[in-house]
């Protein structure tokens, strides 16, 4: 099953004074990356959740954004005593330099950088609280891989819409092809012999066949007709698979267009270049839809 590179999915847990808000998101790319941000002391966690993304990620640009808090309490804040002792030093320096700090209040000292630590979370603390933010990222990788496969479906839709459109117009292209020998004999013998009537000398039937047999040896497409064919049930065939198939249908997009320039130049006929460039458009919107194919 066919799975797009771009997706987005959310999770929330909130259990005794814990939350936890995970948000995934992908955009294109070549091959896995990840983007990684999380609330102070919880950056460790990094590995952790890149090997649940990989479960369900092969390829793409993944961002995860986790959000960690917890409930504080009175506890959870200290003064540093020991940066206080030295404000207070250097407020008293100020003074002996006969400069008025008496007025200084304590809930100004309180705003002094680094007076207040604030709590944050140790590893055995984030440790602990693992089960809780793991839950919440498989949660949310779950609603990410699923809108990914919802979109990829869509899009395989869409494709096999335009392989069945370029089988159409390859068909008529099989049955336009011998035409074109028989009109190429009609207009050469015609020809020629228009030519010849004029000086007099009549054509030997061996020598238009020995022109048209030229002819179609150069403009004989079966070969190219018969590889596009199998090009299209290979490619209906890899978006059938379960593993990432985007490299492979990229491929064969690229054989398949190469195959349909080859039928162009050779058949030498105003109407099956018409086909040819409807199937070429075609392609062109099969080959748009697979860069953000997984």
């Amino acid at each position: 099953m066919l799975s797009s590179m771009t997706g987005h999915g959310e999770a929330h847990r909130n259990v005794d004074g814990l939350s936890v808000a995970v948000e995934v998101r992908s955009v294109n790319n070549r091959f896995f990356k990840l983007s990684f941000r999380a609330s102070e002391g919880y950056g460790a966690l990094e590995s952790q959740v890149e090997a649940l993304v990989r479960q369900s990620v092969r390829r793409g640009t993944v961002q995860v954004n986790l959000r960690v808090d917890r409930q504080a309490s009175p506890d959870d804040y200290r003064l540093n005593q020991a940066v206080i002792a030295g404000y207070l030093k250097q407020l008293s320096n100020l003074a002996a330099l006969g400069i008025a700090v008496d007025g200084v209040r304590a809930d100004s000292l309180l705003q002094l950088p680094g007076v207040v630590c604030e709590p944050v979370a140790d590893w055995s603390a984030v440790e602990a609280q693992w089960p809780i933010i793991s839950a919440a990222v498989n949660e949310a990788v779950k609603q990410f891989a699923a809108m990914r496969l919802e979109e990829g479906q869509t899009m395989a839709a869409d494709m096999r819409a335009n392989c069945a459109l370029i089988a159409k117009e390859l068909q008529a292209i099989e049955v336009r092809a011998p035409l074109v020998i028989d009109a190429f004999r009609t207009r050469i013998t015609d020809k020629l012999n228009k030519l010849l009537a004029e000086v007099g000398t009549r054509i030997e039937p061996s020598d238009v066949v020995r022109e048209i047999g030229v002819f179609t040896e150069r403009s004989d497409i079966s070969e190219e007709i018969v590889r596009l064919k199998s090009h299209l049930e290979q490619f209906e065939t890899a978006m059938q698979v379960e593993e990432a198939g985007g490299r492979k249908l990229d491929f064969l997009t690229q054989e398949m267009f190469r195959e349909a320039n080859t039928i162009g130049s050779k058949a030498n006929d105003a109407e099956i270049a018409h086909h040819v460039i409807e199937i070429k458009t075609a392609i062109e919107r099969v080959r748009e839809m697979i860069q953000n194919i997984e």
